[in-house]
């Protein structure tokens, strides 16, 4: 009885435990081998590392299967994990703690990922780690205490990344560097491979410490592709490192032909300022009027560690004069230099004096001036100008027909950039210019514009309606003999009636006639407004589209007048 019983127990254990290990996180598979059991999740749509993943996994191998991060404490539950597969993923994040609680872990593999940066620190949770493969990523950046905490690391794969410069203070730092040297290796320890080769090297002089280390490599450290290359600068692409030879970094050093220039008014000035600096520097112009004139600047290499920076300014004003400082700057620090400008004024003893005083402080202010909007009958002006006091400079503008001796002024008080101005009158020109308050306008400082003549529809039927009005007022005043024109509106019965009574003040002007005749010349006047007036609908159609047609051709004349 004893015996059966012991049989019994026997069976729910093992079958218990069976139930336990069969389970499997749901659109994966679980296998069982020499190393242990592990899960496989190839090309799911899990979307995040599932949460219920039992711990008596050995390895774990999610690929495939969109994941973007690894949160904190993922596998915390699985302490005995070894192997870390999360290869083809989108991971673009790691956690600080991710791999927290894996003390075991020997292998982590994140292979085609989006990761830019990874917490270093994060490997403090694996001292165990060998292999760490992170090729084809997008890390762009190793800081020099990155490997501070994998002295066990038998592997490392940063190929196919997006390093272009480090330090080799990044290996110096490393605590495997200083076992694994030439001369001092173990008896037991293993060789160290790395993988370094399809990074966009940029072979500067911030590369030599790292360009030395590599050259210096030899068994127990292993490249596993000793031919990197140099992607830039252009001078050094596409060459191998052991074919480079990089100096050391240099902070920039400025200088000038000479500091002080004096020009003409209206010439055209180059500024040059010549630098050196390893590596090459990024080279700024400074200057009052810089938002304002903004000049172009062209840059010149005289060798590899040499340029020539020049601004050009065209059509030297009075403003211009000034200070003009040039600065470089690289990682190491940055210079700069000064350059004075000064403009030589042209047969100062002609000059006149004007009629009335000038601003001293400010005589010789630069004004920016350009027309900001024009219509056919007006414009608008806009100007910018650097004073001294602009909370308190006022402005005049001199407004009139172009070549007038005498033009209108409008003062403008401070803080007012524009002004507008409308119904002007058709095809004349205008000059309107801007100058300080009691200042007359300069050089510069005037813009000269012409209205147009295009009239629209509206205005057309408003001024013929104007005219129509005005003919039918004169015939009102005749006697009755014209009141016929009235009864009428279109305009062929204006311009008939206007033309009848011209004639008859022609007759009335003459001595010879009598009253009789005047009065006989009304009646025969109506009789023969009512002959013209009374016509068939045809012949009276045609008049009117001959009247309209005339009045089409002459409608431009027309509006000259108004």
């Amino acid at each position: 009885m004893d015996t059966v019983c012991f049989v019994l127990v026997t069976a729910l254990v093992l079958n218990r435990a069976n139930g336990v290990s069969s389970f499997c996180v749901s659109g994966c598979f679980c296998t069982d081998d020499a190393f242990g059991r592990s899960l496989l999740c190839m090309e799911t749509s899990l979307g995040r590392i599932p949460d219920n993943i039992p711990s008596e996994f050995i390895k774990i191998r999610i690929e495939n299967s969109h994941l973007t991060e690894i949160p904190q404490g993922s596998f915390s539950r699985v302490g005995g994990l070894e192997f870390l597969w999360l290869n083809f993923n989108n991971i673009t994040l790691m956690n600080i703690k991710s791999l927290e609680g894996l003390k075991n872990l020997t292998e982590l593999r994140l292979q085609g990922n989006k990761l830019r940066s990874i917490p270093w620190a994060v490997f403090q949770d694996t001292p165990s780690l060998k292999i760490l493969d992170l090729k084809h990523n997008r890390l762009d950046v190793l800081p020099e205490n990155a490997l501070r905490y994998l002295p066990s690391l038998t592997y490392l794969d940063l190929s196919f990344n997006q390093l272009t410069v480090i330090s080799r203070d990044v290996f110096i730092n490393w605590p495997l560097f200083h076992t694994q040297r030439p001369g001092r290796k173990e008896e037991n320890s293993a060789n160290v491979v790395l993988a370094l080769h399809d990074n966009p090297w940029l072979c500067d002089c911030r590369l030599k410490g790292f360009v030395e280390f590599v050259k210096s490599i030899s068994p127990p450290l292993i490249l596993m592709n000793s031919y990197l290359t140099c992607a830039g600068p252009s001078s050094r692409a596409e060459k191998f490192f052991h074919e480079v030879e990089l100096r050391t970094c240099m902070k920039p050093e400025t200088s000038i032909p000479e500091h002080n220039i004096t020009m003409p008014l209206g010439a055209n000035v180059t500024l040059r300022c010549m630098v050196r600096a390893r590596p090459e520097p990024a080279v700024r112009w400074t200057y009052s009027l810089k938002n304002i004139r903004g000049f172009t600047v062209a840059q010149m290499q005289v060798d590899e560690d040499t340029i020539i920076s020049q601004l050009i300014i065209p059509s030297l004003h009075l403003a211009d004069r000034g200070v003009y400082t040039c600065t470089a700057n690289n990682f190491i620090g940055n210079a700069s230099v000064a350059i004075t400008v000064h403009i030589k004024s042209q047969n100062a003893s002609a000059v006149a004096l004007p009629p009335f005083p000038l601003a001293s402080a400010e005589e010789n202010v630069y004004i920016d001036f350009r027309i900001a909007k024009q219509t056919v009958y007006g414009i608008t002006v806009e100007w910018y100008a650097i004073t001294e006091n602009p909370a308190e400079t006022w402005y005049t503008i001199h407004f009139g027909r172009y070549n007038s001796p005498k033009k209108e002024m409008i003062y403008v008080g401070p803080g007012i950039n524009s002004y507008s101005v409308s119904d002007l009158l058709p095809v004349t020109k205008y000059e309107v210019c801007v100058a300080l308050k009691n200042q007359p306008p300069r050089d510069g400082q005037c813009v000269v514009f012409m209205t147009g003549s295009n009239v629209n529809e509206l205005e057309q039927r408003e001024r013929l309606i104007h005219i129509i009005v005005i003919v039918c007022a004169m015939v009102l005043a005749v006697p009755a003999g014209m009141y016929a024109c009235t009864t009428e509106t279109r305009f062929s019965c204006c311009r008939h009636c206007a033309e009848v009574y011209r004639r008859h003040r022609r007759r009335e002007g003459k001595g010879d006639k009598t009253g009789e005749e005047r009065q006989g010349t009304f009646d025969s006047l109506q009789a023969a407004s009512d002959e013209a007036l009374c016509r068939d609908s045809a012949e009276d159609g045609r008049r009117r589209r001959t009247s309209e047609d005339r009045t089409q051709r002459g409608t431009q004349n027309s509006a000259q007048l108004y």
